[in-house]
């Protein structure tokens, strides 16, 4: 099997976990104990089934009841100008105050949640949009493209057509915005190298 069939099948598996509603992964209670890593992975605790329940510090987002205190409207890319582990590492640090929703993994496309959807994540730089969007990180820098990997891109747009389909946010540039497209921010990413037109293909072929 060549890389891109496998790459394909992969999405497709993907595809399974799209259409679950907000909050029905909740159903069955992890079982994981304090401090075991491992088992924080179940999907227990997240919205989108195929991520990793990594939760950021309780400091560094607001907690809201979303879609019924805001709407949710956007869907906001960034690069995080950093390794996963380190993102993630960020998040969980109290004195950050910053967050988002997700992390996707150069690598191998691995997906962490670390926020809530039903909360306001902390990545845009304006309130309103915060209030109104979801935020996903893709690990890496946006001077090397080397880190947008083919299977970045496949997890990282089924992740977002998940959740366009789940709040109703149409599938298109206009509601699925760069950091650097929130007005008022002073960011670039995710920078000239994302691949916006390939994104939006594979987001829209879910």
């Amino acid at each position: 099997m060549d890389r891109r069939r496998l790459l394909r099948g992969t999405a497709a598996v993907t595809v399974a976990g799209l259409l679950m509603p907000p909050g029905r992964a909740e159903a069955t209670p992890s079982r994981a104990k304090p401090g075991n890593t491992a088992s924080l992975g179940a999907r227990a605790e997240t919205d989108y089934p195929l991520a990793q329940w990594l939760p950021a510090a309780t400091s560094n987002y607001t907690a809201s009841s979303r879609p019924s205190s805001y709407s949710v409207d956007y869907v906001v890319i960034h690069v995080a100008q950093e390794t996963f582990a380190d993102t993630v590492r960020i998040f969980q640090n109290p004195a950050k105050k910053v967050s988002a929703h997700y992390v996707v993994r150069s690598t191998d496309g691995h997906v962490a949640q670390c926020v809530r959807e039903r909360h306001v994540g902390w990545h845009a730089g304006n309130w309103d949009y915060n209030t109104r969007s979801v935020g996903i990180e893709h690990e890496g820098w946006v001077d090397q493209p080397v880190y947008f990997t083919d299977v970045l891109y496949e997890r990282s747009a089924a992740l977002t057509a998940s959740i366009c389909a789940r709040y109703g946010i149409p599938r298109t540039r206009s509601r699925i915005i760069g950091h650097h497209e929130v007005p008022g921010a002073d960011h670039t990413d995710p920078g000239r190298h994302w691949d916006w037109t390939r994104y939006m293909r594979l987001v829209n072929s879910f």
